[in-house]
């Protein structure tokens, strides 16, 4: 066990693992194994692992969002083409289970390296240039654009809820409430997971390899 967690002390520098055959375009550069190396401080590790643990439980629970919208879209198919009896509810209801999908499991996604970026060019760079590149990022525009946009969906959050706001598209004009609270919810998951990959740059920028996380 030591051995790995001090691997590359006193060696050259690492580079990045390259990614999967067919994933060009996703950043699969870290094995997620639930440690951290040692010589990680130990607040920084315990922050990481809380914060990772945490976007994975979100991001497999909300995963199970897909079965309700599967059935919602299912229902209104048959409804309206087989019984010609369209429903009032299942737009409203799919757009707004897709959205509490994809807002919720986006810091699980960005816990798993799984977003889009120029791998053709990052998988070609040394791992502490990786990690250097990916804290100035974090830094200068991830966080100043989620904080903004945090605080503006809690603002509308609390403006839904506390007026009762209802959705116009449709004539079922179901309460925004819920799905405006899952938005900031999930925009606040991906600032805490954006604290924990800014830690592992710069572990990867300091030591030359990414942590095992």
């Amino acid at each position: 066990m030591a051995s790995r967690e001090n691997e590359g002390a006193g060696r050259p520098e690492q580079l990045a693992d390259p990614p999967a055959p067919g994933d060009e375009l996703l950043a699969g550069r870290r094995h997620r194994t639930g440690r951290m190396p040692r010589d990680m401080p130990g607040p920084m590790a315990a922050y990481v692992l809380l914060v990772d643990n945490l976007n994975l439980w979100v991001g497999r629970i909300v995963a199970w969002l897909v079965l309700p919208l599967m059935l919602a879209m299912v229902y209104e198919i048959t409804a309206r083409y087989f019984f010609a009896a369209p429903t009032i509810w299942a737009y409203d209801t799919s757009r707004m289970l897709y959205g509490a999908m994809f807002m919720l499991g986006a810091g699980y996604a960005l816990s798993r390296g799984v977003h889009i970026r120029a791998d053709f060019l990052y998988q070609r760079w040394s791992v502490r240039t990786q990690g250097r590149i990916d804290a100035i990022l974090y830094l200068c525009l991830y966080f100043p654009a989620l904080l903004i946009f945090a605080v503006v969906a809690w603002q509308y959050a609390a403006t839904a809820i506390t007026r009762g706001e209802r959705g116009m598209d449709t004539a079922w004009m179901p309460q925004l409430g819920p799905i405006k609270a899952a938005l900031a919810a999930g925009v606040i998951l991906l600032v805490l997971q954006g604290l924990s990959e800014l830690c592992k740059s710069w572990y990867a920028a300091t030591r030359g390899r990414w942590p095992d996380a």
